[in-house]
């Protein structure tokens, strides 16, 4: 008798590696799928459905990717994605969130790329721990918005792209009058953090042209409450997932696909949705043969990778404002924070601090204990008393080897068709992620529509091949029908 792992193998082998054609007219469809986050789960599960062959290799030791539902502080929180992004039932995830029972909470009854809470529920501090008045919080955040329509005529002039800081400069230069100083000037920069926290980049580097361009879904911003993973774990259930395997080569053949893992184990199959982020496409860890058509190395090439990590703070008692977001203002917006109060919307004892852009790099080179302790610091600026954590969590999108960075975002001077183009198949290669999605990029329903979409292009490319496509049965699963229950939404 073998071992466990000798049976699987041949299993596998048999399963997956079949390359006669005269085989393949006598057993299902196959596809590998190279990622186990929210895309290539949307996908594997679709084509399982569909009555596929369904392999995820999956380089960590959990599923998920940058889906990342901690819990050992004693309860859920997300390192990684933690929103949903327009809480109405056109969201692609809201048939299945609503189902599920899962609660969210919302920070913000708008949609809106400056800010995604309401201003009435968020604290803003100076750095020597003053409150700043909310009436001036309110009239900042109204010039802000004048000061961006106003980058929105220097865009109409300009014919040539230009960072989002750059047309601000030409604003302030222009409206005199739109220039703040004091303590209005230091609010101002707290917008633009929270601005670099959306796009996880700093405005030194957001496109102006792109800037306003994401298509916003109505009904505002939810926060899962009990985090992300139950949506993880429904869509993974009864899949094939191999954990710890890290694709380092994908051949693409006459008819089939192989795909190579880190220890050397070669898979075959009819077709791959690789479901990587953008970053790991970028470091060029997968080896392509043959190598990807210029214009699809183009677009992965010009598309930008942001950061944005977090670091939860668990504290033993609760000491701070009962409010959804502390902010600390400052005379730059590397200088200025904001904290999520995990408290407000789930009532559990912990911040998260939220640093983006080259604050979230300069963070990433310090110790976890450091990282933690100078989110801290920040902390005690605005609230003297501030007792110390009694446990922390950091996350490491950027330098992560199976994510290297956080989410897409435009740069500047680029072309605007990336995300179409890298969205396209390439023979028997499908892909799908938040980088390949045209309408909703950056977000975790943006992610899951591309799985679906890879899946639906996948099912018909190969079925065709098979001679048994069905233009009457696309494969997306009941997650795309009307939500039958409300989204279960609160505001504490």
């Amino acid at each position: 008798m073998g071992s466990s792992s000798e049976r699987s193998n041949r299993q596998l082998t048999k399963a997956f590696c079949s390359s006669s054609y005269e085989t393949s007219q006598i057993r299902s469809p196959s596809v590998i799928v190279v990622g186990g986050g929210i895309a290539g789960l949307a996908a594997a599960r679709a084509l399982h459905d569909a009555s596929f062959q369904v392999l995820v290799l999956e380089s960590r030791n959990r599923i998920g990717g940058r889906i990342h539902t901690d819990y050992s502080c004693g309860f859920p929180i997300d390192l990684g994605a933690s929103w949903l992004h327009g809480v109405c039932k056109e969201n692609p995830l809201a048939p299945m969130i609503s189902r599920l029972g899962l609660p969210l909470y919302r920070t913000s009854d708008e949609n809106s790329v400056l800010y995604d809470h309401d201003l009435e529920s968020c604290a803003l501090f100076d750095m020597e721990g003053n409150q700043v008045p909310q009436e001036l919080v309110m009239q900042v955040g109204e010039a802000f918005e004048k000061i961006l329509e106003e980058s929105n005529r220097v865009r109409d002039e300009f014919s040539d792209d230009m960072s989002v800081q750059q047309a601000l400069s030409i604003v302030f230069e222009r409206r005199r009058d739109l220039r703040l100083d004091g303590l209005a000037h230091k609010v101002l920069q707290w917008y633009l953090c929270r601005m670099e926290g959306w796009f996880a980049a700093d405005v030194e580097s957001i496109s102006l042209r792109s800037w306003d361009e994401e298509e916003l879904l109505p009904g505002g911003h939810g926060l899962m409450v009990q985090g992300y993973i139950p949506v993880i774990n429904t869509l993974a259930k009864g899949l094939d997932i191999r954990l710890g395997h890290r694709v380092t080569k994908v051949t693409r053949h006459f008819n089939r696909v192989s795909v190579t893992v880190e220890e050397g184990t070669t898979f075959i199959a009819d077709a791959v949705v690789i479901a990587v982020p953008l970053g790991v496409l970028k470091s060029g860890t997968i080896n392509f043969e043959p190598k990807l058509p210029d214009w699809k190395e183009a677009a992965i090439n010009d598309l930008g990778v942001g950061i944005e990590n977090k670091i939860a703070l668990r504290f033993e008692k609760v000491f701070w404002p009962n409010v959804e977001f502390l902010g600390v203002v400052a005379d730059t917006s590397y200088a200025c924070s904001y904290f999520l109060n995990l408290h407000k919307a789930t009532g559990n004892p912990a911040l998260v601090y939220m640093p983006a852009g080259r604050l979230a790099k300069d963070i990433e080179k310090m110790s976890d204990e450091a990282a933690a302790q100078f989110a801290f610091s920040q902390l005690k600026k605005i609230l003297p008393e501030a007792s110390p954590p009694i446990q922390y969590l950091v996350s490491r999108w950027g330098t992560d080897p199976d994510s290297l960075g956080s989410y897409s975002c435009d740069l500047v001077a680029k072309p605007g068709d990336l995300y179409e183009r890298l969205q396209i198949p390439v023979d028997n290669l499908f892909f799908a992620g938040e980088a390949m999605s045209t309408k909703y990029p950056g977000s975790v329903h943006g992610a899951f529509s591309t799985g679906l979409l890879a899946a639906e292009d996948c099912r018909m490319r190969v079925l065709e091949r098979y001679g048994e496509v069905d233009l009457f049965q696309p494969v997306m699963g009941e997650e795309a029908a009307p939500a039958p229950l409300p989204i279960l939404i609160s505001r504490l």
